[in-house]
């Protein structure tokens, strides 16, 4: 690499790791303000505090990696912009693929970064910072009320709920249909089916078990029975973080999982598994709208550039949010909502680049 390049690339990952450092205790400070209250009123022990914040700032900093240098690209920029050096540059033969390779580079080693904590280390920060968040901050782990519950158990066994309701543990129109192979052996049917977790039992009402025989059918009843499953309540009604405290491995198990037992959630497990790939690769494409933008010396200077970069990453923002939660709430494929922002904005990157080759020329 030459002179220039080292001082491309100094100047690149030195701004983010500034601007990091900028905001990540503002965020701190602000989130500390919002809850100070409810941390001393539960007595939350110090340290849980201090390893809750360190976990937030893994979990905050990851959220918004590619925002964060999305603007530190677009300020050095248009400080070189500013200060002639890229003109000089250009001037002195250099070519815009030459210029491009440090930032390149160094988009590459975030990327890298943003790959591994991903993969490794933002699933344990993950599952501790909403352990702390719903212990100290929130209260229930679980959404209020999940509902039109279709779960295989096993091999033999699917149970279906109308609605299970995560406050109080109880769920109503319980069904559970034992097969034997495709032939279905017996069902049980209670009106409703509630959790005791004292010793983890379970209890029906108006229950009736009906046992199908080849001669005639047997038909038992009762009020209220109290018995035991082969299932438990987290796999009845999972966190609904739990994605997010896997690691890759682990979460392409559990979503494979989840698909063979028919979950509701499927959509949301896999919007967290595209996104430990999508954030990466939007980072390179962040950079090249940042560096298109912000390479031109503009009247107004680095200002202007920075008010089209805080545009450019709130649109950016709005799209990722609006299409993740469209992928969790309804039957929109996953994969798409994830990447759609990155090709809407990788074609950008592409155009605004073909622009700022064409001045060059």
């Amino acid at each position: 690499m030459k002179i220039v390049d080292w001082y491309i690339l100094k100047k690149y990952l030195i701004t983010y790791i500034s601007i990091q450092i900028l905001f990540v205790p503002i965020a701190i400070v602000l989130n500390l303000a919002d809850n100070i209250d409810k941390i001393l009123s539960n007595q939350v022990p110090f340290d849980e505090v201090l390893e809750y914040y360190y976990n937030f700032t893994i979990y905050f900093a990851n959220s918004l990696l590619p925002l964060f240098l999305f603007l530190s690209v677009i300020w050095f920029t248009s400080k070189l912009a500013s200060n002639s050096e890229i003109i000089a540059l250009y001037s002195s033969g250099y070519s815009l693929k030459d210029l491009i390779k440090p930032y390149l580079i160094g988009s590459a080693m975030i990327a890298f970064i943003a790959l591994v904590l991903g993969i490794f280390i933002v699933p344990d920060a993950s599952r501790d910072f909403n352990e702390f968040s719903y212990k100290y901050l929130k209260g229930s782990k679980k959404s209020i009320d999940d509902k039109n519950i279709f779960r295989k158990i096993n091999d033999n066994e699917y149970i279906y709920l109308t609605q299970f309701n995560t406050k109080n543990n109880i769920g109503t129109n319980f069904t559970l249909e034992h097969f034997d192979g495709n032939k279905l052996k017996f069902k049980i049917n209670a009106s409703n089916i509630r959790y005791i977790k004292k010793d983890s039992t379970y209890r029906l009402s108006n229950y009736m078990k009906r046992t199908i025989t080849d001669s005639v059918d047997i038909i038992s009843s009762k009020r209220r029975l109290d018995t035991l499953f082969s299932f438990n309540i987290d796999d009845l009604t999972p966190l609904n973080y739990i994605a997010e405290t896997l690691n890759y491995s682990e979460l392409v198990k559990f979503i494979n999982q989840e698909k063979s037992r028919g979950s509701s959630n499927i959509g949301r497990y896999q919007v967290v598994k595209h996104k430990k790939w999508s954030i990466p690769f939007s980072i390179f494409i962040l950079t090249l709208i940042a560096f298109s933008v912000s390479s031109v010396k503009r009247r107004g200077g680095a200002g202007i550039n920075l008010a089209f970069g805080i545009s450019v990453a709130m649109t950016y923002v709005f799209f990722d949010k609006v299409f993740g939660v469209l992928a969790q709430q309804s039957d929109f494929s996953p994969i798409i909502a994830v990447w759609f922002p990155n090709f809407v904005f990788g074609s950008l990157a592409i155009y605004l680049l073909y622009i700022n080759t064409n001045k060059q020329l």
